[in-house]
């Protein structure tokens, strides 16, 4: 316990002689040091559902998304709905699975430009973010139901405009 005080003991003086007209800004991200792509992804969905939605757009940007896991397992989605879409993949080895587009963007190609995002706390560790885009141009838009699963967001739900649950519908096609 002493060793415990004298360490924060140590942290505060070392923070009274720090440069109070240091260049870097007390809210930078860390997410945003680093180059467009999953790892700034990853760290994003750490710091708050907008920075995440963010981060998430710019990879799609940037043309950084890379491989992605296996279906079920991408650390983008929630559980329920990585269920799913794992799920999905299972029953459809070796046809076209339901889920056939990337759900982030609603195409399985083209170049992504994110054009406005709103996010709306909901509950306690939910929020929907609000999300235009263009694909090639076109313009689109959908919901983001968004969830905090420890300490990370994550994306439970995509709601396409003029449409409903993707979750729901993958579920509902599920044997």
């Amino acid at each position: 316990m002493r060793h415990l005080v004298l360490l924060i003991g140590v942290a505060l003086a070392a923070a009274a002689c720090s440069d109070p007209d240091a260049t870097e800004p007390a809210d930078a991200s860390a997410a945003a040091a680093l180059p467009p792509g999953r790892p700034a992804v990853y760290q994003a969905a750490t710091e708050g559902p907008e920075a995440f939605v963010r981060a998430l757009y710019a990879m799609y940007e940037a043309n950084a998304a890379g491989e992605p896991p296996a279906p079920g397992r991408d650390p983008l989605y929630g559980r329920i709905f990585n269920a799913a879409m794992g799920e999905d993949f299972r029953q459809n080895q070796g046809q076209v699975p339901f889920l056939n587009f990337d759900a982030v963007c609603g195409c399985q190609d083209g170049q992504v430009r994110l054009t406005s995002v709103t996010v709306i706390p909901t509950e306690r560790f939910k929020a929907d973010a609000q999300v235009a885009f263009t694909v090639d141009g076109q313009a689109r838009s959908q919901v983001l139901k968004l969830e905090q699963e420890g300490p990370s967001w994550r994306i439970a739900d995509v709601i396409p405009a003029g449409e409903t649950s993707l979750r729901e519908r993958i579920i509902a096609t599920l044997r």
